[in-house]
């Protein structure tokens, strides 16, 4: 049985910057570089039948492109940390498509997922670590963010059972339509006419 699940890829330079926060954290597993996404919709395993209904719908998502950016460092884990992230500023296109791919997996017969979605990039499983070398990690570097990054495409992962998570492979990508640009939609409403 394949485990799923829906994301967004990490350009590879955006990639090489959050790969320099490595270390300086005792206790912290380090997520390699080419395993860094951003979760839309776990899916967890399922049968082929059930993965390729999840691929068939997929291919019905006609959302537009849109602009992701990282702002900041933070720690997941309500009662003790487990993940060290980098977070994703939320923007109304992401919670979108994200949105949609929640309500595509219930209507597969998926159970709904019960945590809110927070946006974010796994850089390290923590643990073992100490809150006070979480704290003073996210103080050091906790300000980091970057441009930015056009998001194009969707995939659809699956990963191996191991420890510390990956190695995710791509096993369908679906291209979103081109956005829009400010100049455009500006155009574009500036030359409504009203009858």
């Amino acid at each position: 049985m394949p485990r799923l699940f829906t994301g967004i890829e990490i350009p590879a330079e955006i990639g090489d910057r959050l790969s320099l926060l490595r270390g300086g954290l005792p206790g912290a597993r380090w997520i390699d570089r080419e395993n860094y996404h951003l979760t839309l919709r776990f899916v967890g395993d399922v049968d082929r039948d059930v993965a390729e209904d999840i691929a068939d719908a997929l291919g019905r998502v006609g959302r537009s492109g849109f602009e992701v950016v990282i702002e900041g460092l933070g720690a997941l884990g309500s009662k003790k940390p487990h993940s060290l992230v980098a977070r994703v500023r939320p923007n109304r296109a992401l919670v979108e498509l994200q949105a949609e791919h929640e309500r595509l997996m219930q209507r597969i017969g998926l159970p709904a997922e019960q945590r809110k979605y927070t946006p974010h990039v796994t850089l390290a499983r923590l643990r073992g670590a100490s809150e006070r070398d979480i704290a003073n990690y996210l103080s050091l570097r906790g300000g980091f963010s970057t441009e930015p990054f056009p998001v194009e495409r969707f995939v659809l992962f699956s990963s191996r059972n191991s420890v510390g998570g990956g190695p995710y492979v791509v096993e369908e990508e679906y291209a979103l339509r081109p956005a829009a640009r400010a100049e455009d939609r500006g155009r574009a409403h500036g030359n409504a006419t009203w009858l």
